[in-house]
């Protein structure tokens, strides 16, 4: 039996009232004005994974409600009165739960609010007892929304009750959470952000034009996250600030004679100045992002002791973001973004001056990816047991080169294959990646210990820090052993075939 209907246009909540009482009994329990606010993360994690979250706010009681998306299905609540940012400020519980394993690291934005006002009836039997409760939501510029709440025992009233519906009074059944409505009215559609590089380019375009459409989606997911790193929402609108910073660069650097030469150059130095700022407020927040993770890394009898390096790392990942935020508000910042979207915005020259701006975007990715993965096979071929930490690092920069070109151009190419060699880098790549972040973690905690002792923390601080920089060297070291059997699966023939066969063409080095 459907629990949800949809009224008709035509049929607000007391005209449906009246008429269904003149055909069974009921009894109106209360009518009171409520509130309604939607949440989600700035990504839409909860609705990608087909959940809806809200908060329903009366005069006597509020609760935190998640649901499914397609049924409706309540999967949790919550009686809390505020309004928490963050997963870890909800009370532990069930709702809590289910929400980090999807948020994780995400805060909680409001999406939209909206109030209405809330039925609760009661449909009786002849003994009068209650065989069936209805809730009403009547919004002013929406449809009311009906939901049944079944009670034990008196199937046989559901199931009168849908019948009646359905053909009295044309209600559609179905689930159709109201922010739908709300956002489609305000111009939006769910799933609206993503930090994924999805622009679609056409094999033949002109390279500086395609580079300009590149350019410009990442320069859109810059100015997207750039107010919720300086509100310091929550750490990934940094992160996704970055990796667009990041692939610009990149693209600046691998993507040579396409822009004009002082162009690539001045806002290549402009995006290396972005990521070097960023870099200690990123670092800073990873460690608090992971610190949950460090503290169950080691012994139970010793975890409280850590507690004291995170107040040390947070009070200076708030200093590090204030100045990131001056320099994110400095005219050094806004007039330079903004010259480089005037310049994204300003048509290309009918003809190209620069002489790899002439080529097809199809004959320039094919030669550049082919190009640095055949730098990437060279550099992993001499990296040795007794390799320095540097080059792992070296290697790993140019891994993300190689990623980074991937996904600027992969719609330019078949998508199965270019998915499978994505997949194969980015393992090769998360090795690299977890020895770099453990040699930084090593040296910084030492940092920290130094830092801390002006500051007279107590000893047993020091002996967690201690055993966890333990830990750390212990996953970089079995990281260090993993780098041979990931660098064979990801050169083996198969995949060197297909890079082979995707990429590999005739034109002369550029």
């Amino acid at each position: 039996m459907p629990l949800f209907y949809e009224l008709p246009p035509n049929l607000p909540a007391e005209k449906f009232i009246a008429k269904l009482g003149q055909k069974l009994d009921l009894d109106v329990l209360s009518r009171q004005y409520s509130l309604k606010t939607y949440y989600d993360s700035f990504d839409w994690r909860l609705f990608r994974k087909g959940l809806v979250f809200e908060y329903a706010r009366a005069k006597h009681e509020s609760h935190w409600l998640l649901k499914a998306l397609a049924s409706g299905q309540l999967l949790a609540s919550s009686a809390c009165q505020d309004a928490p940012g963050l997963i870890r400020d909800f009370p532990p519980g069930k709702l809590r739960g289910q929400l980090e394993s999807v948020l994780e690291m995400r805060a909680l934005l409001a999406v939209c609010t909206i109030d209405y006002e809330a039925y609760s009836i009661a449909l009786l039997n002849k003994d009068e007892k209650t065989v069936l409760r209805l809730k009403l939501e009547a919004y002013d510029l929406f449809n009311t929304r009906l939901s049944l709440l079944p009670i034990k025992g008196y199937d046989k009233a559901l199931e009168n009750f849908c019948r009646l519906a359905e053909e009295s009074f044309a209600l559609t059944p179905g689930f159709r959470p109201v922010m739908l409505d709300i956002i489609e009215q305000q111009g939006r559609k769910p799933k609206d952000y993503s930090s994924k590089l999805t622009v679609q380019l056409a094999p033949d375009m002109r390279a500086d034009v395609a580079c300009k459409y590149l350019y410009s989606s990442l320069l859109n997911t810059i100015k997207v996250n750039e107010q919720g790193v300086i509100a310091d929402l929550d750490s990934e609108f940094l992160h996704d600030f970055r990796v667009a910073v990041r692939r610009t660069r990149a693209g600046l650097s691998q993507l040579k004679g396409v822009l004009p030469e002082e162009v690539s150059a001045r806002f290549g130095e402009f995006f290396a100045w972005l990521g070097q700022i960023s870099g200690p407020t990123r670092d800073l927040d990873m460690y608090l992002v992971n610190f949950e993770n460090h503290k169950r890394s080691l012994p139970v009898a010793i975890r409280s002791d850590l507690e004291p390096l995170y107040a040390f790392i947070a009070a200076k990942k708030q200093k590090t973001h204030d100045e990131l935020v001056k320099k994110l508000k400095s005219p050094q910042y806004l007039s330079t973004l903004s010259a480089w979207e005037n310049f994204l915005k300003a048509p290309a020259d009918k003809i190209a001056s620069e002489p790899n701006a002439r080529l097809t975007i199809k004959e320039l990715a094919d030669h550049r990816i082919w190009k640095v993965y055949n730098a990437v096979l060279k550099e992993a071929d001499h990296i040795h047991s007794g390799s320095s930490a540097a080059a792992l690092h070296r290697l790993r920069k140019t891994c993300k080169k190689l990623r980074y070109l991937m996904e600027f151009f992969q719609s330019l190419y078949p998508e199965q294959p270019v998915r499978e060699l994505l997949k194969s880098l980015k393992e090769f790549q998360d090795i690299l990646g977890s020895f770099q972040d453990c040699e930084v973690q090593e040296q910084t905690l030492k940092l920290f210990s130094e830092e801390m002792m002006a500051a007279h923390i107590q000893a047993n601080t020091f002996l967690a820090m201690g055993v966890l920089i333990q830990v750390v060297d212990s996953r970089k070291s079995k990281a260090r052993q993993a780098f041979a059997e990931k660098f064979a699966e990801f050169k083996q023939p198969k995949y060197r075939k297909l890079f082979e066969a995707l990429f590999a063409k005739s034109l002369e080095q550029l």
